[in-house]
């Protein structure tokens, strides 16, 4: 570039020299937000225009077209940024460049040295220094409306120069800012390079970006007579000769001499390959959260979130709401069909799926702050009006901006949910992918737990292949049923079968089968659902209403089975913590059950199943079993009498055993001794088939020559 007049020379001032030398001196693997920086400076420099001239609409007369442009030049190894915007005048090139310290330099240097990252250098207003993370040097073009035309440059050694550019390029209005790059970051002018990072941080700004590209097109061009063979000469003498002939007009000769003619001059041609450069748009795809919902058709919804999140598939919903005020942001929440197959791997799932944007500028999506971690599946964007430029992950956590911004998308994504909800087929999807989630949040958000509560759905003991709400549970119950009951377990056809449910199902009362693992997280911290207790029915302590005849009744069989129960308990030891009858099974002569506090069944095998489970810590939470006799079941009362019959009866110390480790299968706990436990079976297959121990022996005879079976007593006694 050509310029005329009088070049001065200034000095940087002191804190902006350090930036400078920090910039320049320190490697940054995130060098690519150079760009996105310089386009942001184009986007205030038109946003300031643009707002003047509200006022006075002569400003746009120098330069009507708002654009930003990127040159990238390989032979120069140059890229240019190119705006209409407002300008600078000479005054504020030396004040806004260099010699005044800008308010944020030097608590972005303070920052850098506290370790932050370079990514926040905007958030300080000295964004154009990221310029120097790519350029040796650095010229700056600019045209106010009030002044001249003058250039900027300077190689960052501590000076830069300002001079008036009389013979170079004329802007009309606005600023070019030229980066003369380093031989290691040439790929800053490839046309994909360039392309990728606009799209990345830039596609939503309010004015057009367009790329200066080099494009290649197809042409046909006359051919050198001198490569057909022929000479102007040769050709004249043929006319000549012609001339001198009769002329003899016939139809078909003249329509074939046409015909010949076009081929003639179709063969004279030839097509070649041409190249040139124009300006390509780069962001074509507009911001569509700036505009009213009712404006936004399904499809460009659609088309917009599949842009966003390389989803080939529609989304399930949409929230597009913006909230204005003391905060002013726009937000645009999808919910897709599918949960991701790693939706809660913390290792490959880090980022949550919404972009944060500041004025249409692309900040990151990485801000752990914006989400919670039970919403991770929900994507989208915010685009926030109050927060600065390239705030830095430190400042996030502290910004209360964001917190407020955080509380609004919690809000509208459970109203979202509660929209969904009223199409139960919708539902179904959702509830199918993410009910995870929504216990996750349960668990994690206490605020929003009667709110979450409501989404819930589980099969129940009546709900056959459906699902209900805890509102519809509630609705069914019998007046005499006080509590909602639920059952914890591997499976649903686990769960049908349990014990443990046989008092609820002869009372009717409706028991909630969960059997998803996370179940058992969430509701330790559901208590209670619209002044219902929610009860395990494998827990201590499960009561049902009961007339004065059975409580008398119950009285007296506790009086009948207390020797019993304290044997059963010296038998059984350190294995179960108290033996007593119990009334919640009806067909099972006796289950287990645990304490409130503590693991339930399911849990311990959860627990036990973890690849990286700690056996010594799991001690500690596995709980004490209560084992519940049932006075009503025939094995319990033959018991019973057999023991206050002969309270040396060698069969109940094994017949005990026996009920206790089949407890323990029927109540959902794992067997410590396995073997045993088939030693028992074993022996008792035995016993019904007539068998003795070793069947190659024969069988003992009696004097009668009649076979000798073993009393039922001795063959118990042989596992103890």
């Amino acid at each position: 570039m050509d310029s005329g007049g009088v070049v001065e020379t200034f000095a940087f001032q002191a804190e902006i020299n350090q930036l400078m030398s920090l910039i320049i001196n320190t490697f940054y693997s995130n060098k690519e937000i150079f760009l996105r920086e310089l386009i942001s400076n184009s986007s205030d420099a038109l946003d300031k225009i643009r707002h003047n001239s509200l006022t006075d609409q002569t400003l746009l007369e120098t330069n009507k077209d708002l654009y930003i442009r990127i040159i990238p030049n390989k032979n120069n190894n140059t890229l240019s940024i190119v705006d209409s915007g407002i300008g600078m005048t000479k005054s504020e090139m030396i004040t806004n460049l260099g010699t005044i310290a800008q308010s944020g330099t030097k608590s972005f240097m303070e920052a850098m040295k506290a370790g932050a990252d370079v990514n926040m250098i905007g958030q300080f207003g000295v964004g154009f220094y990221s310029a120097y993370l790519v350029s040796d040097k650095v010229v700056v073009t600019s045209k106010h409306n009030d002044d001249e035309q003058y250039i900027w440059k300077s190689c960052a050694e501590g000076s830069f120069t300002v001079e008036k550019d009389i013979d170079g390029e004329q802007l009309g209005r606005g600023t070019k800012i030229t980066c003369y790059l380093k031989e290691d970051q040439r790929e800053y002018l490839e046309e994909s390079k360039i392309k990728s990072l606009i799209k990345k941080h830039s596609e939503f700004i309010n004015y057009p970006i367009n790329l200066y590209v080099e494009k290649t097109r197809s042409i046909e061009v006359e051919n050198d007579p001198e490569e057909t063979g022929e000479s102007k000469e040769d050709n004249c003498e043929i006319c000549e000769d012609m001339e001198d002939e009769p002329k003899i007009e016939d139809v078909e000769e003249d329509k074939e001499s046409k015909e010949s003619e076009e081929v003639k001059e179709a063969s004279n041609k030839k097509t070649v390959t041409e190249t040139y450069n124009e300006f390509e748009l780069i962001n074509k795809q507009k911001p569509i959260w700036t505009r009213k919902p009712e404006e936004v058709s399904k499809e460009e919804y659609s088309s917009f979130y599949k842009s966003l999140t390389n989803d080939w598939d529609d989304h399930l919903s949409v929230k597009h709401f913006a909230v204005e005020g003391q905060l002013e942001f726009t937000c645009m929440l999808f919910i897709p069909k599918r949960a991701p197959f790693n939706l809660f791997d913390s290792e490959t799932n880090k980022k949550n799926n919404i972009k944060l944007y500041v004025r249409r500028v692309f900040i990151t999506d990485n801000c752990e702050d914006l989400i919670p971690d039970w919403l991770k599946f929900v994507k989208g964007v915010v685009d926030s009006e109050d927060l600065p430029l390239n705030i830095s992950r430190e400042i996030l956590q502290q910004n209360k901006i964001l917190k407020v911004i955080k509380k609004n998308i919690v809000k509208k994504c459970i109203e979202l949910f509660n929209e969904l909800k009223e199409d139960k087929e919708q539902y179904k999807i959702f509830y199918e992918q993410f009910s995870k989630n929504i216990k996750l949040g349960i668990y994690e958000d206490s605020s929003n737990q009667e709110k979450l509560s409501n989404l819930l759905m589980f099969h129940t003991s009546k709900s056959g292949d459906e699902m209900i709400t805890l509102k519809e549970y509630i609705d069914r119950m019998p007046e005499t049923q006080k509590d909602i009951y639920y059952i914890t377990g591997e499976s649903r056809k686990i769960v049908e079968s349990s014990p443990f449910i046989e008092k609820c199902k002869k009372r009717d009362y409706e028991v909630i089968y969960m059997t998803d693992p996370i179940d058992e997280y969430f509701i330790q911290k559901l208590n209670k659902y619209e002044e219902k207790s929610l009860v395990c029915v494998t827990r201590e302590g499960l009561k049902f209403e009961e007339t004065e005849e059975e409580k008398n009744e119950w009285e007296k069989l506790e009086k009948d089975y207390e020797p019993l129960t304290k044997k059963i308990k010296d038998i059984l030891g350190d294995s179960v913590e108290k033996v007593k009858i119990g009334n919640r099974v009806v067909d099972s002569p006796c289950v287990l059950v645990t304490a409130d506090y503590g693991w339930s069944a399911n849990m311990e095998r959860i627990m036990k199943s973890q690849a990286l489970n700690n056996n010594e810590m799991s001690s500690y939470m596995i709980s004490k079993k209560t084992m519940e006799i049932n006075p009503h079941h025939v094995i319990m009362k033959e018991l019973n009498t057999r023991y206050n019959n002969d309270e040396n009866d060698n069969t109940v110390k094994n017949l005990v055993h026996l009920l206790f480790e089949s407890s323990l299968i029927n109540s959902g706990f794992s067997l410590d001794q396995p073997s045993v436990f088939v030693n028992r079976i074993n022996n008792i297959i035995k016993l019904g088939l007539s068998l003795d121990d070793d069947t190659n022996e024969e069988t003992p005879v009696n004097e009668n020559n009649e076979k000798v079976i073993e009393s039922e007593e001795s063959i118990m006694e042989e596992v103890d």
